[in-house]
């Protein structure tokens, strides 16, 4: 199941938790933030795997990145 989704009418196209509003960045600033996962499924309604889902999501987008030297 993914549980990462794009749907350009929620959240204006943002990735987000599927089922819910929230987005990945919102996850991922979070732990960022330094709030650990029990906070934030407590938070924000989401799961250890919705995070863990979030997190996977970001690795994939960084490892597609190109980068080009100045």
């Amino acid at each position: 199941m993914e549980r990462i989704i794009i749907d350009k009418a929620v959240m204006h196209g943002q990735p987000i938790v599927k089922g819910t509003r929230v987005p990945v960045s919102i996850v991922l600033g979070s732990l960022a933030g330094g709030m650990d996962f029990e906070e934030i499924c407590e938070e924000y309604g989401v799961t250890r795997e919705d995070i863990l889902a979030c997190l996977d999501y970001a690795a994939k987008m960084i490892e597609s990145e190109q980068v080009y030297m100045i």
